[in-house]
């Protein structure tokens, strides 16, 4: 199989990347390297069967010959963290949106297969209970612009539902839960390399409102084992499916865990209110 993946150079991407060389798959990633890094993928680069493009998806003039020779496409590609989201809002809906849109388009266009990264986010602000792909979307109001990601997000997973309904295009669908491990970075406003990084610094750890909110935190290898299971799986396509671990941990439980397993850190934990964040 030759798989394109867009996004390939970010977090979840350069691991998904370097499980399909390992599966013995030919590989073409285009990043254009707004979150992602080379660093991710350095290992793969003299590589016969890996190819890397620094191209955006939106450029349709570089993403169509690529597209045209892919067997599969996996849509990564995004504007990631609340904070970018907040500071970058034009951008981000450029890297969410209109690049979804003109990979789905090519896709269709060549009949390739699409698995798409969605986020959890798009179930917005629910009382804390047991989320399931069915269930309502409860987006907060425009003037606060962290919730423009689950718009977004929400917006492209009907775009993608659209082609596969009107067109045929297998496309698959899975919402991020949380996923955490090597090679993320705090930059964006990620909470556990935030929280890793404050602790070794001795700085205080920074917990939004009271910190007794719970989320299921996913190592990125098993985020991988389930993208590649569902990708395998003709059942899952045309639906939209979450990727997540039940085991829930209260953000202040993270942190204090964090500051525990941290050699020496001195770090203790500070609150801060969501108006003072947002």
């Amino acid at each position: 199989m030759h798989a394109l993946v867009s996004g390939g150079a970010g977090f979840i991407g350069s691991h998904l990347v370097r499980e399909l060389r390992r599966r013995g798959h030919q590989v073409t990633v285009v990043d254009n390297l707004s979150t992602g890094s080379v660093r991710n993928i350095e290992a793969l680069l003299d590589d016969d069967a890996f190819t890397f493009v620094e191209a955006d998806v939106c450029n349709t003039d570089i993403l169509r010959p690529l597209m045209a020779k892919a067997d599969y496409c996996f849509h990564l590609a995004a504007a990631v963290g609340v904070k970018r989201i907040i500071d970058h809002p034009l951008a981000s809906l450029e890297g969410l949106v209109h690049a979804t849109s003109a990979v789905l388009d090519l896709a269709n266009e060549h009949k390739v297969p699409v698995f798409f990264a969605s986020t959890s986010e798009v179930y917005g602000k629910h009382e804390p209970c047991e989320l399931h792909e069915d269930m309502p979307s409860i987006i907060g109001p425009v003037k606060h612009w962290r919730w423009l990601y689950a718009c977004a997000k929400l917006l492209d997973e009907f775009w993608a539902l659209a082609h596969h309904k009107q067109n045929g295009l297998p496309v698959i669908v899975a919402r991020f839960f949380n996923v955490s491990g090597p090679r993320q970075t705090g930059q964006w406003g990620m909470v556990v390399p935030t929280f890793v990084k404050q602790a070794m610094e001795n700085k205080e750890l920074t917990v939004y409102g009271d910190g007794c909110q719970k989320r299921c935190f996913m190592h990125v290898d098993d985020c991988i084992e389930a993208i590649m299971r569902l990708t395998e799986n003709d059942d899952a396509v045309g639906l939209s499916v979450n990727i997540g671990n039940s085991h829930e941990l209260s953000i202040t439980e993270l942190a204090e865990r964090v500051i525990e397993l941290v050699p020496g850190s001195t770090s203790t934990v500070k609150y801060v209110t969501y108006h003072e964040a947002y």
